[in-house]
């Protein structure tokens, strides 16, 4: 599987990181995400969804289709 071929995730932060433990701004520093509404496109691999699993209820996570 080639990299275009690679299935990809929109990962967007819905709730503040305000009161959170550290680790949970660290794991959403790591995906990219600083600010409220703001959202980045990663590739869907083990790695990032077991961060994803680690803030789940701050963050929407959407499939994109090629």
């Amino acid at each position: 599987m080639t990299k275009e071929e690679a299935k990809k995730i929109k990962i967007t932060l819905v709730r503040s990181s305000i009161a959170r433990p550290g680790k949970h701004k660290v794991v959403l520093i790591g995906l990219g995400l600083r600010k409220l509404n703001k959202s980045v496109v990663r590739l869907d691999t083990p790695e990032i969804r077991g961060m994803v699993n680690k803030v789940n209820h701050l963050i929407r996570v959407e499939d994109i289709k090629n």
